[in-house]
Order: C-alpha cells, then structure tokens, then sequence
C-alpha cells in the first residue's frame, strides 16, 4: 500500500507519473495511466485530473473515479466553492483537507455535500498552472482515511505539478474541437449534467419509459425519475418531451 512505503520508494513511483504525465501529453496513452502512477505514490479512494476550460468557463474531467455527482460538482461548481480561491492561490503548494479551517469547510458545499457523503477525510485539491501562470486546470485526489504524518507524498505531489500541467494544458484538443467532436461533453459542459444524465437524457429522445430506461442502463426506475428531474432543472425545462428536443438540438444519441 502507498501510505506504507518508504520515501525512497514514493519517490520513485514519482518518476513513473512524470513518464506517464509525458506519454499523455504526446499522445502515447491516455490520462488514466497518470492517475494509476500517482496511486502509487499516494494510495487514494478516488481522484481526477481535470482541464479548465476558459471559454465555457468549467473544468472537464480527464481521467477520473468519482461518482457521477461527485464529477459534475468539479466540471461545473467547484470554481464557485468558497475553497476555490484558496486552493486556487498560485503560492499555495495544494490545499490539503486537513488543512482546511473547520470555518471554511462548513461554507463548502464540496465538502459538505458532495466529499464528506462519500466518507472523504483525507486527500489534496491541487491548482495546476503553465510556465506562464495561466490556470490550466486541476489534480483532485481523495481518501476515506487521514494521511499519516508527516507525509512524504505532500512533498513529491508539490514537485509534479509541472509535469501535470504541462500534460493537463497540452494533451488532448483544444476546448471548441473536444465540444464540436463530443455532444455528450458539450452537454455536460452546457448544463452541468452528469455523465450518467447525459445518458437517461440520450435515452429520452426515444420515448422510452422510466422502466424501459432502467433496464438498459442496468439501474432501478426510480432512479431514472430522479436523473430526469435533475435534468429538467438543471436544463430549466418544463417535461420530458422538451428534454428530449434539447438532446436532439445538441446531437445525443443514445448507445446502441
């Protein structure tokens, strides 16, 4: 396990996610491979790399193992938490969650309604930004234990944030082709809907029922009720029928 392994050790497993950082970047695989180095630098629950997108003004995740609401939270509110100007803060070498005043964790709802749900109590949000001090996007990582202390890993993630964003900031396409090459990104991007909303929202373009929904996407009905009220409020519209004209609009098909 991560947490147990020697300084040595956590240092080269560092190495390994500076290669990785490099292979994304170049296009020689892809960013899952970043998130599966780091874990053996700091073992985690769950973490993600996201690139912020300055034109629609959200981050868009990378590569990342958050639950579904856990991941639209950081595409499309973590900007606006009351931690983010903290964390954001060029000076700051990552916040820390057990660095976080007790004040400002309980004016965010990051924490208190998206991390601290799943049983959060230890990780790191770590800004990302180029040579030229552009933000460029973010390394989110999070465990259901405190990290011991002291902590060698807080040390070697401060070293590897210019390999994450240098990677974060090059690989993949610019925001306008990933949104004109990808309708589903385009509609989380534009309503903030969750990767598995996307989908009940694809599925209504059909007509199918709640029931129907459900056994496609291996999930009960009345989950698919609540994903469709999320939807028509997020999306502010007032049935399902008006959804289903919004996904065509955007071009979302659901899977075959």
């Amino acid at each position: 396990m991560a947490a147990e392994r020697s300084t040595a050790d956590i240092l080269d497993a560092a190495v390994h996610v500076r290669e990785a950082a490099r292979n994304a970047t170049s296009g020689a695989s892809g960013f899952d491979t970043v998130l599966t180095a780091l874990s053996e630098v700091m073992e985690y629950d769950h973490a993600s790399l996201t690139r912020w997108d300055p034109v629609h003004r959200c981050h868009t995740t990378l590569a990342g193992s958050y639950p579904d609401d856990a991941t639209a939270y950081i595409e499309t509110h973590l900007h606006h938490d009351p931690v983010f100007p903290v964390l954001r803060s060029p000076a700051r070498g990552g916040l820390w969650l057990s660095d976080v005043p007790r004040q400002l964790l309980a004016t965010s709802p990051g924490f208190q309604e998206v991390l601290r749900p799943l049983g959060i109590e230890g990780g790191v949000a770590q800004c990302l930004f180029n040579a030229d001090g552009r933000y460029v996007g973010m390394l989110n990582v999070s465990t259901r234990r405190p990290r011991r202390a002291p902590d060698p890993a807080r040390a070697v993630v401060t070293l590897l944030t210019e390999a994450l964003a240098a990677a974060v900031a090059r690989g993949g396409p610019p925001p306008e082709e990933a949104t004109a090459a990808d309708p589903a990104a385009d509609a989380r991007r534009r309503g903030g809907l969750s990767p598995r909303e996307v989908q009940v929202l694809a599925e209504l373009t059909t007509g199918r029922t709640n029931r129907e929904i459900a056994e496609r996407l291996c999930i009960t009905p009345r989950t698919v009720g609540t994903h469709v009220e999320h939807i028509l409020a997020k999306l502010d519209l007032p049935n399902r029928a008006a959804a289903a004209a919004r996904a065509v609009a955007w071009g979302i098909e659901p899977s075959r």
